[in-house]
């Protein structure tokens, strides 16, 4: 509302220009959740407002403003409105290249539509540079917590599957509907990561360019780069465990007796003791997070990885035994993933930043 009225008192008032609506609309437009997102937006909307003009300004007065002209400027303009360096503003080629001929066809002489137009570009830099100006003085919150609100949900929605998963394993053998819920909540698991990996990126980008870092007590070193880690194990961990309930779905019926039975007691330990760990980041706490990672639940997930590997029968000749269901628990498929390495396996300790 305040960079809004503020614009347009300037281009109203001051300006008297003949439509000051640019000013407020820019003002508004470019408010963003960051500092960094309303620069970055004003930059691609100042550019894509420009290049709009320029496109209806060079055949407007090689060929006046007949119908003909609108058609290519339309063209024109679209065609460079999906250009992807412009984002979300490339729609605005389109619109300011219109508003440039709606106004061009009411001005009457070139030096009128040179004015006109110019007065456009300058409306549309005033309305930005007051929208971000009242981003900064406003002093925009560092949005760490948002970070932390992100890994805590996806923690909490792991830790929930996990223990569900051991509480029936450790019963004896799941049956499909049970599997199936499993696979179905897996699945969701990418929903929540998306959140969490979009709640990071606000919290890294609300640190730059925010004067609030150079306030005492501003985090002015925090980085994010311990929640990167932290969101890039859980989320190996999360297609881990979305190929587990695969593997369980998929358990076929012959698959039983005694030996089946202390297998999956021993993988529900397992699952438990991960678990414990996950859980510790769901109440995850910046001023914390070296304690929260050495727990009791990694020295439990040691101890039951170790007996784990001491009962595996599974020999690596075996090529009979390679297809089982238990060899696939015990080595769950990798998923390369080229941002962040290969995931660690279920079975296996987590990775050291859970350590």
């Amino acid at each position: 509302m305040i960079p809004g009225t503020v614009a347009l008192f300037i281009a109203h008032d001051v300006m008297v220009a003949q439509t000051p609506a640019f000013a407020p609309f820019s003002a508004v437009l470019i408010m963003q959740v960051t500092v960094y997102q309303s620069l970055l937006q004003a930059l691609r909307y100042g550019a894509a407002v420009c290049v709009g003009v320029f496109i209806q300004a060079g055949p407007g007065f090689l060929a006046g403003p007949d119908l003909l002209t609108f058609v290519l400027v339309a063209l024109v303009a679209l065609t460079i409105s999906r250009w992807r360096r412009l984002g979300a503003q490339g729609v605005q080629v389109a619109t300011a290249a219109f508003f440039a001929f709606s106004t061009y066809t009411v001005s009457t002489g070139n030096l009128e539509r040179v004015e006109q137009l110019s007065q456009i570009l300058a409306l549309v830099g005033i309305g930005s540079g007051i929208g971000v100006l009242t981003n900064l003085t406003v002093l925009p919150p560092i949005r760490y917590r948002s970070a932390e609100t992100g890994i805590r949900a996806l923690a909490r929605s792991l830790c929930g599957l996990l223990a569900d998963v051991a509480s029936v394993l450790r019963e004896g053998e799941p049956d499909s509907e049970y599997t199936a819920d499993w696979r179905r909540r897996a699945a969701d698991l990418g929903t929540t990561v998306s959140n969490s990996r979009s709640a990071l990126l606000t919290a890294w980008e609300s640190r730059h360019y925010n004067p609030r870092r150079h306030l005492p007590g501003g985090l002015r070193n925090q980085d994010f780069s311990g929640y990167q880690a932290i969101f890039d194990a859980l989320e190996r961990v999360t297609f881990q465990v979305a190929s587990m309930t695969r593997t369980l779905h998929h358990w076929p019926p012959d698959e039983d007796g005694e030996e089946c039975r202390r297998f999956l007691a021993g993988y529900a330990d397992l699952l438990e003791a991960l678990g414990r760990i996950i859980r510790q980041f769901s109440e995850i706490d910046t001023k914390r997070l070296a304690r929260q990672a050495g727990g009791r639940g990694v020295r439990l997930c040691r101890k039951r990885t170790g007996h784990a590997q001491a009962a595996d029968r599974i020999q690596p000749g075996d090529q009979s035994a390679a297809g089982r269901p238990h060899a696939a628990l015990r080595h769950p498929p990798r998923r390369s993933h080229s941002a962040h390495g290969r995931g660690p396996a279920l079975l296996r300790c987590p990775p050291p930043l859970l350590r």
